[in-house]
């Protein structure tokens, strides 16, 4: 009988990291849901997670506040994310200066959708940085950052094309960006093949793939044809008469994610990062599939009370 990929995994996971998102809670429900989601995935030993920072810093006082609990709750890293809409460049900074007092070393550096929402033209902001590459410039003048970028294997939505894409990466790194994390994707030719044109534009950071588990396949299908991430058909047919099933879609959900995760593995790719979208369950059973493994009590150093 041939081995299947799940029963392959033990022998990759001690080189297996992982890192996880999280968005900030806009209400005191969704700020226990969240807490719940870190106390349940922190024993994973995350590389770290990350925390969003909405348009126009609609979310900047809930981001810094999530981050800061992070940091004195648990022994978890959290990177926080910036971006540059709707904000001078001396209000950027002063946001990047007041999360390095907080005691953060490490960014996610974003130019952020518009403020109107995704599809809009984005406009810089006046007197702002104007994208991804000005922003990780300014992080760099401040201090020796770990500063992480987007990268789009199916190219940014606004971009003509790719060489135009690909060479905003560059400046990016050029600037000073260590590593990139990428829009996620559900073809794994479309990552290797974009991951093969970086490397010929002479650009070596570390590509990590970003990986959406597939909490609800409307939502998801509707969000990535707003960004320009393609839904394969065979993906669709996975999800098909399961709108009213919340629990199978849940196990196809982390077995499809599980699936692209052990094939990348497969193509030598060993760093993952996953939107979780405050959500403990499909991202811990994913990592479970992949053979990792909870490492000890101490990722939690005083357990989050529930709100």
């Amino acid at each position: 009988m041939p081995q299947s990929r799940f029963s392959r995994q033990p022998d990759t996971a001690g080189k297996l990291r992982v890192s996880f998102e999280f968005f900030p809670p806009k209400t005191d429900a969704m700020e226990a849901r969240l807490w719940e989601t870190v106390t349940r995935l922190a024993p994973l030993s995350p590389a770290f997670v990350s925390v969003t920072y909405g348009a126009g810093g609609s979310t900047r006082e809930r981001t810094a506040r999530t981050v800061k609990r992070i940091l004195d709750e648990t022994a978890l890293t959290p990177v926080a994310h910036m971006t540059c809409v709707d904000a001078t460049r001396e209000e950027v900074d002063q946001v990047i200066a007041e999360f390095v007092d907080m005691g953060v070393s490490r960014f996610v550096a974003l130019r952020g959708d518009p403020s109107a929402g995704l599809g809009e033209a984005y406009q810089p902001y006046p007197g702002g940085y104007a994208n991804g590459a000005e922003l990780v410039g300014a992080m760099r003048r401040q201090g020796d950052f770990d500063i992480s970028v987007s990268a789009y294997p199916e190219k940014h939505p606004e971009s003509p094309d790719f060489a135009t894409d690909i060479d905003m990466l560059k400046r990016k790194v050029d600037n000073g960006a260590t590593r990139a994390i990428t829009q996620f994707f559900f073809d794994n030719d479309v990552y290797e093949r974009y991951v093969e044109r970086v490397r010929r534009a002479g650009i070596y950071i570390p590509i990590v793939p970003g990986i959406l588990p597939v909490h609800n396949f409307t939502q998801v299908a509707n969000f990535a044809g707003r960004c320009g991430a393609r839904v394969p058909a065979w993906f669709a047919e996975r999800f098909e008469g399961l709108e009213n099933e919340p629990e199978i879609h849940a196990l196809v959900a982390s077995a499809v994610a599980a699936e692209q995760v052990l094939d990348l593995i497969e193509r030598g790719v060993d760093d993952f990062h996953f939107y979780t979208m405050n959500r403990a369950e499909l991202p811990y059973a994913i990592s479970h599939m992949i053979g990792l493994r909870p490492r000890g009590g101490d990722a939690v150093a005083n357990q989050p009370a529930a709100a």
